[in-house]
């Protein structure tokens, strides 16, 4: 390993030492808030590292290809992308969009859950650190060209989230911990069992070395068979299942209801957003690198899995009672909208030869969903606090009690909803441009139908604060980390619904790099 390679590394390394430093000032003092303020300032590192990256790509052409040597070591650039770590690491400006937006919900997470986390307070610190490391994980499994490397990335996002689930440990928390971990250990059993299949069948675990073996077969006698080989196929479809769990979509989503029940519900938040956007940073990544000489096939999968996750986790919201439960079927659903933009690979970006309208919408729509979501969980654990239930029925006429906090999750259940001008809106528009524009016009009518049957669920939500008579009490308040998290999601909810040009110029400037040459 090279100082080039630490260099393309610095995000990961960057968000390790401050997992570090957050260690080390919880031994040497005891102020809580040195802690809250470390971890939070700290992850400005991570944060820096990636800018300076991708001010270096910036720099470059995108078809740029070549060997700039230093005095400490090679730096390869090809298709104006930055390689190293063996081969096994990409870093591209799809890389550095995934690093920017699972530090920004870290960061978030932090903010917003500062009240909550009053809870474990001699924990803190820990808690704090387990996000973190699990947050590099996800930031490499966006970068990683590799299948030993993707497994890896996988499990270092996942072990950390165990304990997290775990954290409360009263009944309803291990519960969580104990199922997320055996069915994390399944998915991750299917997914690996997967990709040796595809190793058997490629000879390598590169994933461009799989995408000229997938491309020879597909051009030779195996061009009629599904994927050109039939243990190509089964080591697709249990890679769909292993990355199908981590996007939590249907038949795939049944550990998600009762881990984001049972889990603390900054982490709820977390496994929400920051989890989903690592899932499909990877899928992306995989199945347009390695597999796009099949992408006909996938794509239909993908289109299918997308109905199904929409339909189920739409149908199955409508009778849940507890705000949690109802918003785990709500990221089912949302997981079904996304995976549109996965299956759209036709789909071209006006004005540009690359069929990135697909990829480019679901960056789009994490970020839009990111900050939707959180704004939700947020506005949830403020109340829920207060009247120390998660159910919705227990949020009758906390508009009055609460009437920013109340205004916060009205917003955000719009934006859910996919109501203008809410970032949501933009977000599911940009996705069905997509579905169409990739001949899946059918799709894009599941989803809007989809849409208009969340509808009922979401509104419940607001017409029990604004509408139910609820029993008198003291205002609920918050402290200033959580309104300032409450201020920066509900801020981005609208700019991002009014003003969606500059984000969606760069979610299509990552797309392009996700698929150079096409």
């Amino acid at each position: 390993m090279s100082i080039q390679d630490l260099y393309l590394l610095s995000p990961e390394i960057a968000m390790v030492v401050v997992g570090g430093l957050v260690i080390i000032v919880d031994l040497v003092t005891q102020s809580r808030r040195a802690v809250a303020i470390t971890a939070l300032l700290g992850l400005l590192l991570p944060l820096a590292a990636s800018f300076i990256l991708y001010g270096y790509l910036q720099s470059i052409a995108p078809d740029a290809t070549f060997q700039a040597t230093g005095p400490f070591g090679t730096l390869t650039v090809s298709d104006g992308q930055m390689n190293g770590l063996f081969g096994t690491l990409v870093v591209d400006k799809f890389a550095v969009y995934i690093k920017v937006l699972v530090v920004a919900v870290v960061a978030l997470v932090i903010l917003g859950s500062t009240d909550y986390v009053e809870r474990f307070e001699r924990y803190k610190a820990e808690f704090y650190v387990l996000l973190i490391f699990s947050a590099a994980g996800m930031m490499l499994l966006g970068a990683a060209t590799e299948l030993v490397t993707i497994y890896i990335s996988l499990e270092l996002t996942a072990l950390p989230l165990v304990a997290l689930a775990a954290f409360l440990r009263n009944e309803r928390s291990s519960e969580a911990g104990v199922k997320f971990l055996l069915l994390s250990g399944m998915s991750s059993a299917l997914l690996l069992y997967g990709m040796v299949l595809v190793y058997g069948f490629a000879g390598t675990t590169q994933l461009d070395g799989i995408a000229d073996a997938v491309a020879a077969q597909v051009a030779g006698e195996g061009g009629l068979l599904p994927f050109g080989n039939y243990a190509l196929l089964m080591g697709v479809v249990l890679i769909v299942a292993g990355f199908g769990f981590k996007m939590t979509l249907v038949p795939f989503h049944m550990w998600a209801p009762d881990v984001y029940e049972g889990a603390p519900t900054p982490v709820t938040a977390y496994l929400s957003v920051a989890s989903k956007a690592a899932g499909f940073a990877v899928t992306l990544r995989v199945f347009y690198l390695a597999f796009g000489a099949t992408s006909s096939d996938w794509s239909t999968l993908f289109a299918v899995l997308s109905a199904m996750s929409m339909t189920v986790g739409n149908l199955v919201a409508i009778p849940q009672q507890n705000i949690k439960r109802l918003l785990a079927y709500s990221t089912i659903a949302h997981a079904g909208y996304m995976l549109a933009g996965v299956a759209a690979t036709t789909a071209a970006i006006p004005g540009d030869q690359v069929a990135g309208l697909g990829p480019s919408g679901v960056l789009f729509y994490l970020s839009t969903y990111a900050v939707t979501n959180l704004a939700a969980f947020f506005a949830v654990m403020v109340i829920a606090s207060r009247v120390d239930s998660d159910q919705i029925d227990a949020f009758a006429g906390m508009s009055r009690r609460a009437p920013v906090i109340s205004a916060v999750l009205a917003l955000s259940m719009i934006s859910l909803i996919g109501i203008p001008p809410t970032a949501g809106f933009m977000g599911k528009l940009y996705l069905f441009n997509a579905a169409v524009r990739g001949d899946l016009i059918w799709l894009a009518v599941v989803g809007v139908i989809n849409s208009v049957v969340s509808a009922y669920y979401y509104l419940r939500v607001i017409r029990v604060m604004y509408m139910a008579p609820g029993e008198p009490g003291e205002q609920v308040s918050s402290s200033v980390p959580v309104r300032l998290a409450l201020a920066v999601t509900s801020l981005g909810i609208l700019g991002l619904g009014i003003l969606p040009g500059p984000l969606i110029e760069v979610s299509e400037a990552a797309a392009r790099s996700l698929l150079p040459g096409v």
